[in-house]
């Protein structure tokens, strides 16, 4: 599934070889292929390499962001979703301040060994972290018109990329990212350039759509012109992105903390969606991840066995399970981890979830259903592994070691 990130590098920097990187996020690119929408990939499919990658789990854009730009699962660098309950301080927060990192990112190792960077993000959110201790241009499209050169390494974006500002629920958002690459490529050259593109498409628009095709046509005219430029491209995906409705075309929504009010008493048990974050009107703050905190007096066994006969729920875990089965940071998930089935999210309490915007059915992400996601490279590579496990954060390696 694709749309949200986009990531160029020079592969064995002393080359003057430019790689580029896309990592995006959201709904299958084979409906857009198979109907002609993509004859770049199309070509690059047939000449190029193609692999089948696991994303990581939470599947959500934060955590695996991360994930590739240090090419660690959440464990290592810390990043566990978009949202998170601090327990020390006793207040739940978006997870955007660095001060969550727990690795170094591979964009500020190549900047600090005396690499050409640049990030361009499509919603600010991410733009701190993916910049964080890094040298370079790093600014994002939702606040193009404010880029600074002493905050942002460039100033003027948008008379130099010839685009008004977009908005932040809109195909532009990542129309903007993608023209700012290709500008960047062809007036500052970078050695690495990193473009985190926006799932808002592939929440509101099923695979095969016209919305959905037009998306992706969009994206394979960019892809060339940064194959033209001598780009060699990785294509992998935070994520992946399904219909979470039942027959009726309604969201079919597990309400947790609800479930939890009616057995323990109400506010006995916190449950927190790592999916949160302040862009809801496509996805309604409903995944199929959550996490569950609970006070010593409630027995973990019990809990467990009571969510797993609920309808719609795929597997509960203990935090040190989920520690270890998704490779999680222990002190930043809760006492329980649910994950919901293909077509259920889960939500906090009915009355918190404004779903007024949602008006198309609902398609998000978050589980493990989301978690297998397309490795695509526009140069064929030899000798690798056919019985290895690949995952989107092997993106850099393959870009940066293999395919030069």
């Amino acid at each position: 599934g694709l749309g949200d990130l986009v990531l160029t590098a020079t592969g064995d920097l002393s080359r003057n070889r430019q790689v580029g990187v896309l990592l995006a996020q959201g709904q299958t690119l084979a409906q857009a292929v198979a109907s002609g929408q993509m004859p770049w990939l199309q070509a690059t499919l047939a000449h190029g390499t193609a692999l089948v990658a696991d994303c990581v789990v939470p599947t959500f854009t934060n955590p695996n962001n991360l994930s590739i730009v240090t090419g660690a699962p959440p464990s290592v660098h810390g990043i566990c979703g978009n949202y998170l309950y601090d327990v020390a301080n006793n207040v739940e927060v978006m997870m955007n301040d660095p001060k969550w990192l727990r690795a170094p990112t591979i964009l500020a190792a190549l900047a600090d060994a005396a690499q050409k960077v640049a990030v361009v993000t499509a919603k600010d959110k991410l733009r701190q972290l993916l910049g964080h201790q890094m040298k370079g241009i790093c600014f994002s499209a939702e606040k193009a018109d404010q880029a600074t050169l002493d905050e942002h390494g460039i100033d003027q974006v948008l008379a130099k990329v010839g685009k008004p500002l977009p908005s932040v629920y809109s195909a532009d958002l990542s129309e903007f990212v993608f023209a700012a690459g290709v500008w960047l490529m062809q007036h500052q050259r970078p050695d690495v350039m990193y473009l985190s593109t926006t799932d808002y498409i592939q929440h509101k628009f099923a695979p095969g759509t016209d919305g959905a095709n037009a998306f992706y046509a969009m994206m394979d005219t960019y892809l060339q012109q940064l194959d033209d430029m001598g780009c060699v491209i990785a294509l992998t995906a935070d994520h992946g992105m399904n219909a979470k409705v039942g027959m009726d075309g309604l969201p079919q929504v597990i309400y947790l903390q609800d479930w939890f009010d009616a057995w323990l008493g109400t506010a006995v048990a916190r449950v927190i969606l790592p999916i949160t974050d302040p862009y809801v009107v496509h996805h309604g703050a409903l995944g199929s991840f959550a996490t569950v905190y609970l006070p010593a007096s409630v027995d973990l066994n019990q809990a467990v066995q009571r969510l797993q006969a609920v309808h719609g729920i795929e597997a509960v875990y203990t935090r040190e399970q989920a520690a270890v089965h998704f490779e999680l940071p222990a002190d930043r998930i809760g006492d329980l981890v649910v994950v919901s089935e293909r077509f259920t999210v889960l939500g906090t309490a009915l009355a918190k979830h404004d779903l007024s915007g949602l008006d198309v059915p609902l398609r998000s992400h978050g589980g493990v259903s989301e978690q297998r996601v397309p490795l695509v490279l526009n140069r064929p590579i030899t000798g690798l592994d056919p019985q290895r496990r690949w995952r989107n954060f092997d993106a850099l390696d393959l870009a940066l070691n293999w395919a030069q």
